[in-house]
């Protein structure tokens, strides 16, 4: 009943809103950024438990059962086959495991992260970004809780080619903070992928946006790890060729991811706000066609 209890003033809107962002954000990130990284079966073991009480963390599709540390377990592998794959080449799978957030078309330039809530395209991908491939287009907001797999893959046959890091704060992505927050995911963390699609040449953005607590980026097409300390370069040329279902990288904790399709994509069946959806299902349509010139 203590529990319950407990877990009830947790969830009450105002408090988890000053618990999880009326705090130093940042300081709070590089602390646990820092304690995950301690190797310690016991302590991860510990820390696992006390996880547990505020989440539904679930290890029975992890690869391993014991951990060294909470990194080990944040990016854990899943059994081979835990995440079938949609080998539909018309449909575009979810890079991830995740809760939709807002969804839809993209209203010219304006996008939203919750009902009254818009933001613009290029707030989102930076000044450096074209982002007219994806004006009218589609959007899904693809939110990964702490307790879900954090590791994302390609959704399509494709090629990476371009990744921008954008440096900023870690705000909790969580939809108390979505809608109390303007513009949150362009004030966080986050790195632009740019990809162009194998089935027809049509481009694709992937912006995974990092959180509080533990706000670093692994990709593994190039050497480096995007975090709220890291000061390289922000425009990163790429090349590198994916195939459907192939992990991209890892956020060592729980974030969001919004994917950008230009117009003429639909949303699969089922994709709505609210919605659960599993790395490999189906989460948009290709149009008929080939694709248009984004000039």
């Amino acid at each position: 009943m203590k529990l319950l209890n407990l877990q009830r003033l947790v969830q009450h809107e105002d408090l988890n809103f000053l618990l999880t962002n009326r705090v130093p954000r940042i300081a709070l990130t590089r602390f646990m950024g820092w304690f995950s990284q301690i190797r310690s079966p016991l302590l991860c073991r510990l820390s696992i438990a006390v996880w547990r009480l505020f989440t539904d963390l679930d290890l029975g599709e992890a690869k391993q059962q014991r951990f060294a540390s909470l990194h080990d377990c944040f990016i854990r592998e899943l059994k081979e086959g835990a995440r079938p794959i949609d080998t539909d080449p018309a449909v575009l799978s979810s890079p991830c495991d995740a809760i939709v957030g807002a969804c839809g078309p993209v209203a010219g330039t304006t996008v939203f992260q919750a009902k009254g809530f818009p933001y613009q395209l290029r707030d989102l991908f930076g000044p450096s970004q074209d982002t007219s491939p994806f004006h009218d287009g589609q959007y899904v907001t693809l939110r990964l809780t702490s307790a879900m797999y954090h590791r994302f893959h390609a959704p399509a046959d494709a090629e990476v080619q371009h990744v921008t890091h954008l440096s900023g704060d870690t705000w909790n992505v969580n939809p108390i903070a979505l809608q109390r927050v303007e513009k949150l995911f362009c004030r966080n963390e986050r790195a632009v992928l740019r990809m162009t699609l194998a089935e027809g040449g049509h481009p694709l953005a992937l912006v995974p946006v990092a959180a509080i607590l533990v706000a670093s980026l692994r990709l593994h097409f190039v050497n480096l790890l995007l975090h709220v300390r890291y000061r390289g370069p922000n425009e990163i040329s790429c090349r590198a060729a994916c195939r459907k279902g192939d992990e991209l990288g890892w956020f060592q904790h729980g974030s969001t991811i919004i994917v950008f399709a230009p117009a003429g994509f639909t949303l699969a069946d089922g994709i709505q706000t609210g919605s659960r959806i599993r790395m490999g299902q189906a989460l948009m349509r290709l149009p008929a066609g080939p694709a248009a010139d984004p000039a």
